[in-house]
């Protein structure tokens, strides 16, 4: 007797990102209003990260707020509508409940129900992830179109008197919708981890010892964590060029993740990036926004002019875990 035969789903050959949304807290926090407590001053932050101000959101302002205007701005420049969204990936580690999935409510907020919907816990790396998995569910014809979310209310977790990071951080979210395209519009990604190094940006301690210890905020060894990102994450960034079968000169757009800009101007000289190459430097009025700061780079340099539709940009995120992930895409 012949054993039947699976079907096993096949889709398109490529993918592209079809659209692009942000969201960026309402509040702009300069340096001097939050010197204080860090015994600290304006110069010393400048000086150290780039960091000019930082945005963030209003105490009524949650995660959920800031992915679903993203969302609805990604899916709308996608000549979406929410209905056609397959499956929703929402990064984000500022979210306060474990279950049900922040994704799930935001798909249900922006009528992509009943979408596929689950969240990632990859910090700064978050939306290269996400990118990647949208990627590879859409080649395999398991879902068509794919809204891919990095969203963060850094500000919740932050210690005013904490010299390590606090003062870095800023709120907002930024989204895309990736889908089928007739030329490949998204690079191999190139991803991984480093448990090892878990230490070096940390939450404080668990909520199951909150109520004796108080609200957990970060904390990171910001020495460690330059030369890490510095000299690992540059080789990391060229293996991701060279697997979309590219070389440098080949870029119109670098898009790191906006942890410092001493750390990104490192990584440009590490890479040899010709002055030609538009640089993501969103960092020095939003600050930090872990994954929802490439998404939000990219928005601003679109909005600006500095990069255009069609460009070629390579992307990089790294962070907490340690965990990275970097591919070259084709800006929406």
């Amino acid at each position: 007797m012949t054993r039947p035969t699976l079907t096993q789903a096949t889709g398109p050959a490529h993918t592209r990102i079809l659209g692009l949304g942000a969201a960026r807290g309402s509040k702009v926090v300069p340096n001097d209003d939050i010197v204080g407590p860090i015994e600290s001053s304006d110069e010393w932050i400048r000086q150290r990260t780039g960091i000019v101000t930082r945005r963030r959101a209003e105490a009524g302002t949650d995660v959920l707020d800031l992915a679903e205007e993203a969302a609805r701005e990604a899916i709308a420049n996608a000549g979406l509508t929410g209905a056609d969204i397959d499956a929703v990936i929402l990064s984000t580690v500022t979210y306060f409940h474990q279950t049900p999935a922040a994704a799930a409510i935001v798909a249900d907020r922006v009528g992509a129900t009943p979408a596929a919907a689950y969240d990632i816990s990859a910090a700064c790396a978050g939306y290269c992830y996400g990118v990647g998995q949208a990627d590879a569910l859409v080649r395999s014809g398991a879902a068509r179109n794919v809204l891919v979310i990095g969203a963060e209310k850094m500000s919740d977790f932050i210690d005013p008197a904490d010299r390590s990071i606090s003062f870095l951080l800023g709120d907002g979210a930024g989204a895309v919708v990736i889908g089928p395209s007739d030329t490949p519009g998204i690079g191999p990604t190139v991803w991984g981890s480093d448990g090892g190094q878990a230490q070096l940006i940390r939450q404080t301690h668990s909520w199951q010892e909150a109520g004796e210890q108080g609200w957990p905020t970060l904390r990171q060894e910001g020495a460690s964590v330059f030369k890490w990102a510095v000299w690992q994450m540059a080789p990391i960034a060229q293996k991701a060029v060279a697997a979309a079968g590219l070389t440098i000169d080949d870029l119109d757009a670098f898009i790191p993740h906006q942890a410092n800009m001493r750390i990104i101007d490192q990584m440009i000289k590490q890479l040899k990036l010709p002055e030609t190459v538009a640089v993501g430097r969103d960092i020095a009025d939003m600050g930090n926004t872990s994954a929802a700061s490439i998404p939000l780079a990219t928005e601003r340099l679109l909005r600006e002019g500095q990069a255009k539709s069609g460009d070629i940009a390579l992307q990089i995120g790294f962070g907490a875990g340690l965990v990275y992930a970097a591919q070259v895409v084709v800006l929406p």
